[in-house]
């Protein structure tokens, strides 16, 4: 359970799962455990996650011991769950992240509040990307597979997962969904997570940066309102500017805020319906995407000396 919002995670589902394979049960006081189920009794496992075996915790949020609405734990008790939660999750990102890294696969965090536009925003880069970059998808929502189907229909490939009554996306997931899409190298993957401005800030899913996703039909105060989440970002988008002319959204307002929280944040004004400022968005991905090429070209000194 996440200690700060009080969600409760349901079954977690990722579309395409082998019935036979990957559940993932979860109980009634928040914790959880995973395991395969072999056809003939074997009960190993075939992906590059480390597995204890035991119960282990819903992810929590790293900023919530104050504000618990779990009965009858302690202060103490609540911050080890939550380091205990984010050292985990942090060790799956990791692998997800050297997995991605030794084949060159450029990967975005999408994160916003629900109506932000995301999805759209999402189906607009497919379609201008499609003869340029191999793109993937991984969609993060409570219910449904709406989202990844409207993905698939540009004909890209895309993974649902329902994370039930949880309010992120974990490393843990997402590197399940990973192996399920067969990603080639040299490629372009973008995870939408579930719509919450507080939760997935504290998560890394392995990826190289968090974009958030401001609305202009949403309050120019989010960033201050929702600092860890602007902080954790790279690259702010600022989504259907095209209906600036018939609200009373201040721009420079939001970009303010949005800099007091992160100097370093940068920002693209846009819109996924009109196409303005998508050729700066896709601009900016095909920087990062070059330079996770070169990275993956350049050997560390560890791979250099095995």
């Amino acid at each position: 359970m996440c200690t700060t919002c009080g969600c409760a995670a349901g079954e977690v589902k990722i579309d395409g799962a082998d019935p036979h394979h990957g559940h993932e049960h979860v109980h009634a006081d928040g914790t959880r455990h995973s395991h395969d189920h072999g056809h003939d009794g074997d009960h190993g496992h075939d992906h590059a996650h480390p597995h204890d075996h035991g119960h282990r915790y819903a992810p929590a949020h790293s900023h919530a011991a104050a504000h618990s609405h779990a009965p009858g734990v302690s202060q103490k008790r609540m911050v080890q769950i939550e380091q205990d939660i984010l050292a985990k999750n942090n060790a799956y990102a990791q692998q997800n992240r050297q997995r991605l890294a030794e084949r060159g696969i450029f990967t975005l965090n999408l994160v916003s509040s629900p109506g932000s536009g995301k999805t759209t925003l999402l189906c607009k880069t497919i379609d201008m990307l499609k003869g340029k970059a191999s793109v993937a998808v991984i969609e993060g929502d409570q219910q449904t597979d709406q989202d990844a189907e409207r993905i698939r229909a540009t004909g890209a490939p895309a993974i649902q997962i329902n994370t039930g009554k949880g309010c992120h996306l974990d490393a843990h997931m997402v590197g399940h969904a990973m192996q399920k899409l067969d990603l080639p190298e040299d490629s372009l993957l973008m995870v939408e997570n579930v719509g919450n401005l507080v939760c997935p800030a504290a998560f890394d899913l392995g990826e190289a940066h968090k974009v958030v996703i401001l609305s202009v039909t949403e309050g120019e105060d989010k960033p201050i309102k929702y600092p860890d989440m602007f902080r954790a970002a790279t690259l702010m988008l600022l989504n259907k500017c095209d209906l600036l002319p018939y609200l009373s959204f201040k721009v420079d307002a939001a970009i303010e805020f949005a800099r007091r929280v992160n100097p370093g944040i940068e920002v693209i004004q846009l819109s996924a319906t009109t196409g303005q400022g998508m050729e700066q968005w896709l601009d900016w991905i095909a920087r990062g995407a070059q330079q996770a090429v070169r990275q993956k070209a350049e050997p560390t000194l560890a791979s250099a000396i095995r």
